[in-house]
């Protein structure tokens, strides 16, 4: 990833003249028989189901094929399509209009296109876009403020196949984390605290930060994505402003039979229950609202917490287009132009401890 991505920012620095920043995000079906072909794209991911073909083609293959009803059902409580593309689209949109108006760039015109990883609009349709739109300079913006080997740099690695393929050959950098970005610590921070107030009435709220969950063996095997998210959970906390605030970092979504990051969210519900505490659940390293905010926290969970007992159940909203989050998405625009760097972090260099070998950035 590191080596294609340097090779496109060899170039002269020069101030540019139009600049293309992509969006990443996982994407979701757009209709009830998107579903399977959807989940499909998720576990052919090399990244995702680590099996040489044609054995991930077959695991795909099953997968997909008996998770796909009980996938529609879920997605039928959002009327049978995934919203993730709408709300990512108001980001794109408020991105570019707070880019439109920066000083920092002055000169320079900047469109914002959107990337999904296993649904429309994918690398291959939005490359060739973003080819027709002819800039100088291109950005890559994750939507996950964590870095993964199965979210950021499976998506990088799909848009440089894609950029080839297109013949989209210029300076390319990367924005590979940003864990504990104020603009995205404060938003989300912002969020918690008048729902948090809320939950006083009920006793002495828990907040649980919950994030998508890893199998043990791929952070084991060097993936940062949980230090990164310990990481952010630690921030949200400390900026929310709150004395001995009870809080938990855990982890949602378990998928398969093998053993998974922990805790996992739906255990600490039922141990907030036992407690007698109400609880909120920030979804520390989603973004934008879809199925695992909408359906499993706010339905599954809220179900779950009612059943454990627990006085009092909220879910924080995603971060979305409020406009701290999208001042901090302009700043790490505004530094990738600045910088020369192929890759570079909310801090420029690396802020992963050595030991995390899935750290794309080198080790200082």
């Amino acid at each position: 990833m590191s080596q294609q991505l340097s090779q496109a920012s060899a170039a002269p620095h020069h101030p540019p003249r139009r600049v293309a920043v992509v969006l990443f995000n996982l994407g979701g079906p757009d209709a009830p028989e998107a579903v399977r072909p959807f989940l499909f794209n998720l576990f052919n991911d090399p990244a995702i189901i680590r099996l040489p073909n044609p054995f991930r083609f077959l695991i795909a293959s099953l997968i997909s094929g008996r998770r796909a009803k009980p996938a529609t059902a879920i997605y039928a409580h959002l009327g049978g399509r995934s919203p993730l593309l709408e709300n990512t689209e108001a980001q794109a949109a408020a991105l570019e209009g707070r880019l439109e108006a920066d000083p920092a760039l002055p000169g320079a015109e900047t469109r914002v296109f959107i990337a999904m990883r296993y649904w429309h609009p994918m690398s291959a349709e939005t490359a060739a876009r973003v080819k027709a739109y002819d800039p100088d300079l291109v950005v890559l913006l994750p939507l996950y403020p964590q870095f993964s080997t199965t979210t950021t740099a499976s998506s990088a690695k799909v848009w440089n196949e894609a950029a080839r393929m297109v013949g989209l050959d210029v300076p390319t950098r990367l924005v590979c984390c940003y864990p504990t970005l104020a603009g995205f610590i404060d938003a989300t921070a912002d969020l918690v605290r008048p729902l948090y107030e809320a939950a006083r009435a009920h006793g002495t709220p828990r907040i649980l930060f919950s994030a998508h969950g890893l199998p043990k063996k791929v952070v084991a095997g060097g993936d940062p994505y949980q230090w990164q998210c310990e990481r952010t959970a630690e921030s949200i906390a400390a900026a929310i402003g709150v004395d001995q605030l009870d809080w938990v970092g855990c982890y949602q979504s378990r998928v398969g039979p093998m053993e998974w990051i922990g805790p996992s969210t739906d255990a600490e519900i039922r141990r907030a229950g036992q407690d007698g505490v109400p609880v909120l659940v920030v979804p520390m390293a989603f973004v934008s609202e879809h199925s695992e905010t909408l359906v499993e926290i706010e339905i599954e969970y809220r179900h779950l917490a009612k059943e454990a007992g627990v006085p009092h159940f909220t879910r924080v909203p995603t971060v979305g287009a409020h406009p701290g989050f999208i001042d901090g998405l302009a700043g790490l625009v505004r530094q990738s132009v600045a910088g020369r760097a192929p890759i570079c972090s909310q801090k420029g260099d690396r802020i992963c401890p050595g030991t995390q070998s899935g750290c794309p950035q080198p080790r200082r």
